[in-house]
């Protein structure tokens, strides 16, 4: 029995090994093979929720352990054997108000950083880039307001994928935003309910039909970072894949200018055809 304990042991160690060494290896702003815990925190918003995390588990842990310990005293000092005439006692005023006050002090714990993180999930800072967000059935439409971009994403089919891109992650028109900038999404619906989440930003919120909704992040690094959508909006939601590209301010410049000049020919071309 002592043997076959080791052995699980062992194996989900070098599971956790074998986990830590990919995540490693590989770059962030996705999941990895055999990862354990969150995708590594790429904002503010997301280190905050990680530490929250962090915090709940150690408390749950905790109560876990206390709990366990109570069921462990009770089932040795007070079974049959060793105690064969039990106490008749029914009530005890400290015990009660201990057992009612103590998870009010749990509560109250957990709920100030709880406040605090939605507070800063929902306080948005001064956009230094608007983007909205449309879900159709089964894409993502673009839009840059203030630059006068607009573009779909759909999602690169396996054939298709280049040497390193993601299966079912990869996209045609990818979203770019300079590092460091305050992103403020605005998410809306052309059809169902969708749903605009990327991990490592700590971003998941609906779009839904007839309403906007927002929501915003601040890469303090410069990558490719993926989501998905995250709501079981019909026969190809597993194909609605996210895709942001995080890249300096001279690149997203650079990006911004490209995509109007692009804009421009198309419309020059249109323009032609009709005449």
């Amino acid at each position: 029995m002592l043997h076959r304990a080791l052995m699980v042991l062992a194996a989900l160690a070098g599971l956790g090994a074998s986990g830590s060494a990919l995540a490693e290896e590989l770059p962030p702003g996705r999941a990895h093979p055999w990862q354990l815990g969150f995708q590594e925190a790429m904002t503010p918003i997301m280190a905050q929720i990680n530490d929250f995390h962090t915090y709940v588990t150690a408390i749950i842990i905790a109560i876990t352990l206390f709990v366990l310990a109570l069921m462990v005293i009770v089932m040795v000092r007070f079974n049959e054997k060793s105690n064969p005439e039990p106490s008749r006692t029914s009530h005890n005023t400290l015990l009660e108000v201990a057992w009612t006050v103590i998870p009010i002090f749990i509560l109250v714990a957990i709920a100030i950083p709880s406040f605090r993180l939605l507070f800063a999930q929902y306080d948005f800072p001064k956009a230094d880039v608007s983007i909205t967000a449309t879900g159709a059935q089964w894409y993502w439409i673009y839009e840059y307001p203030d630059e006068n971009i607009s573009f779909n994403s759909i999602m690169v089919p396996d054939a298709q994928l280049k040497e390193g891109q993601p299966r079912l992650l990869t996209v045609d028109n990818e979203v770019v935003v300079p590092v460091g900038a305050n992103v403020v999404v605005s998410l809306k619906s052309n059809d169902v309910i969708h749903d605009w989440a990327v991990p490592s930003f700590g971003v998941k919120l609906d779009a839904v039909p007839g309403r906007l909704q927002q929501t915003w992040f601040r890469a303090e690094k410069e990558g490719w970072f993926y989501g998905q959508c995250s709501e079981l909006c019909g026969r190809n939601h597993a194909f609605m894949p996210i895709a942001v590209r995080v890249v300096s301010q001279d690149e997203y410049d650079a990006w911004v200018a490209g995509k109007k000049s692009a804009s421009i020919d198309a419309k020059g071309k249109l323009a032609s055809a009709r005449d």
